[in-house]
Formats: C-alpha cells, sequence, structure tokens
C-alpha cells in the first residue's frame, strides 16, 4: 500500500461511515431491476457478446453470462481501463478537487484522462462509498486494485459485505509485481472487456514506455552513485518508502536505480516514518516526493525548515512520484521519462 496512505488510513477506520442504511433485501432486488437513467457516462461501446470470465489476482475466476457494460471501479483503474478503450459508468476514490472558493471541481491526479463530468462518483475520500448511489447505476461488475491479498482498493471493510453482494468483483495487484507485468494485467483485464489492446496507439504507447525504461537503466547506469529516496509528506511525518512492494519502485529496482532502503518498516512493510527533526537520516541526492491529494508537496514543505536544509531539496533535485500510477503504457510512459531526465541531471550531492 502506498506509504502515508496506509499510515492515515489506519488511524482514521475508527472515523468511517457505519455503512449503508439500506437493507440486503433491497440491494438485491436492486440487483435485478432495469436500467436506469442516472446521468452517468454510457457504457463502453466496444464491450463484446456472449459469457465472461476473468481470473483476478486473488485468483478468483469471475463470470458472468454477458460481458460486463456497466462497469464501477476504482478512480485509478478506470483511468487506465479508459486508456486500453473501456469505459465505466461509475468510480469511486480521489476523483477530483474541489476549490474552496469558487466550488469548482478539477480532476484528480489519479484521474487520469476521465471526464470527470460523465461518471458518477459514489466515494471521492476514503471510507466513502455511496451504497444507494452503486445500486442506481446497476452495476455488473466493481474492478479495483488491491495493496494487500484480498484487501480490495478504497472498498470500505464496514460496508465490503453489503457491496460484494451487489455485483462480482475483480482486484488487481497494485504492489509485489513489477510495474510491466501490471500493466500486461490491466490490459488483459480491457481485452476481456471487448477492448482491442492492439491499436496502433496503444502499440505506441507502450513503445514509449519500453524505450523510457530503457533510458532509465542506462541512465542509472551511469549514475550508480546517486541515491535516490522515495518520499511522502505529512504534517507531523516525512515517510521514507521501502522500494520492496510498490510496483514502480519495484521496476525502478530492476532497472538499476541506486534507492534508499529504510531500515525500520511499519508492520505492513511499507515505509518508515521519521519525525521532522529527524528528516535527515537516510542520505539522499534526488528524492522522489508523493504527488498524492492529501500529501505535502513542496510549495507546503517550504515551512519545514529541516525539509529545505535537506541537500536533494537545497539542489533543486526535488521530482514528484506518481505514487498510485493510472496503469496504461500512456501514463506510465511519462513518469519513467520525466525520472530518466532527472538521473541524467542529477549531482552528487549527499
Amino acid at each position: 500500500m502506498p506509504s502515508n496512505a496506509r499510515a492515515t488510513h489506519l488511524t482514521r477506520r475508527g472515523l468511517l461511515a457505519a455503512g449503508s442504511a439500506l437493507g440486503l433485501g433491497a440491494a438485491l432486488a436492486a440487483c435485478g431491476s432495469e436500467t436506469k437513467k442516472d446521468g452517468a457516462a454510457a457504457p463502453s461501446a466496444s464491450a463484446k457478446s456472449g459469457s465472461w470470465e476473468f481470473k483476478d489476482d486473488r485468483g478468483l475466476t469471475v463470470k458472468a453470462k454477458t460481458t460486463p457494460k456497466r462497469i464501477v471501479a476504482f478512480t485509478g483503474t478506470a483511468a487506465a481501463l479508459h486508456d486500453f478503450g473501456v469505459e465505466v459508468v461509475g468510480v469511486f476514490g480521489p476523483t477530483y478537487v474541489e476549490d474552496p472558493k469558487t466550488k469548482e471541481k478539477k480532476p484528480d491526479v489519479q484521474a487520469g484522462d476521465l471526464d470527470i463530468t460523465k461518471v458518477a462518483v459514489i466515494g471521492n475520500v476514503w471510507g466513502e462509498f455511496k451504497i444507494e448511489e452503486y445500486l442506481k447505476l446497476n452495476p455488473e461488475v466493481l474492478i479495483t486494485d488491491m495493496w494487500e491479498k484480498n484487501d480490495l482498493w478504497y472498498v470500505p471493510a464496514e460496508q465490503k459485505d453489503k457491496i460484494l453482494k451487489i455485483a462480482p468483483s475483480v482486484a488487481l495487484w497494485a504492489s509485489d509485481l513489477s510495474m510491466p507485468a501490471v500493466l500486461q494485467r490491466h490490459a488483459d483485464l480491457a481485452a476481456s472487456l471487448g477492448a482491442d489492446v492492439q491499436t496502433a496507439q496503444i502499440k505506441a504507447d507502450k513503445a514509449r514506455f519500453e524505450a523510457a525504461a530503457e533510458r532509465v537503466r542506462k541512465a542509472a547506469q551511469g549514475k550508480k552513485d546517486i541515491k535516490v529516496l522515495i518520499g511522502s509528506g505529512s504534517p507531523d511525518l516525512f515517510y521514507v518508502s521501502t522500494p520492496a512492494r510498490p510496483t514502480d519502485t519495484l521496476f525502478f529496482k530492476e532497472l538499476g536505480i541506486n534507492l534508499v532502503v529504510p531500515t525500520k518498516l511499519d508492520q505492513g512493510g511499507w515505509f518508515e516514518g521519521l519525525s521532522w527533526e529527524n528528516v535527515d537520516k537516510y542520505k539522499a541526492d534526488v528524492i522522489m516526493l508523493d504527488n498524492r491529494t492529501g500529501t505535502l508537496q513542496p510549495e507546503q514543505l517550504k515551512a519545514k525548515p529541516t525539509w529545505m536544509a535537506l541537500p536533494a531539496v537545497k539542489a533543486g533535485q526535488v521530482i514528484p512520484r506518481v505514487t498510485e500510477p493510472v496503469y496504461s503504457y500512456a501514463k506510465c510512459a511519462p513518469l519513467l521519462e520525466d525520472l530518466a531526465k532527472a538521473l541524467e541531471n542529477a549531482k552528487k550531492v549527499s
């Protein structure tokens, strides 16, 4: 699970909503009803007819009499499916950021190229999953990420049993597998849902991704002395992530990047939390900083004197880390290109 997300979520579980007021009988009745006009995006036009099955990363084979068209997915997963040619009717997870003054809603970084005005948003923050709105969508399948075995990302534990009775679910690993393998799994899922994943555009995106990976490999070979730290800022702690589990950092290791490895990990084996007084515990020449909404960004971190004193910060060698990538070639290629450029230009400062 992403570094500070896990810490934040564990402390917030007691504050999550108790769940839907709908009874199970109402839920099952709604599942059998006719499709309603709900204002959500139209189902994918590419969905094929006939029976459907897909073996997900829990090892479960999910089956349906016809290929699902009314798909509800975690926002990042929906964004990946969109890039592979599959559209969804609803999403849950960080989808938009609302301007407190104008109330204008802008896409969250995890929404990718989704048109957030054309999908039903049934949850936008951790712990929010509006079962009543989910039922109105007449979902045929729910799709999300999985950071821990059988733990469905952004599906609240308190509501899980009710939610999973409404429609079949598919979970794909977002950890413990290297990025290329995870990308392939998303392509496989999109293909099963009727998408043509061999279009000229997708082939070009994949070629770009592979070229970017090779560029990172060459940059890493030339900068073996450059230490790269994966970090995430919160008001009280700075989290240093281990490269051993996230899909992106596993790939970075394979490509030869010299990554900082924290020594005192949390129980789940994801990160080490440092007080801001001890933020300089690990030497680093480049810092990849968590870019998700809700984490402290460089402008906000200027208020932290110990952060500003770090050699990588003083040298201007801090770059965004896409902590929860949109798993399409189109979205993962640029993040590798940015990393390669940072390595190529990096100077030894620690």
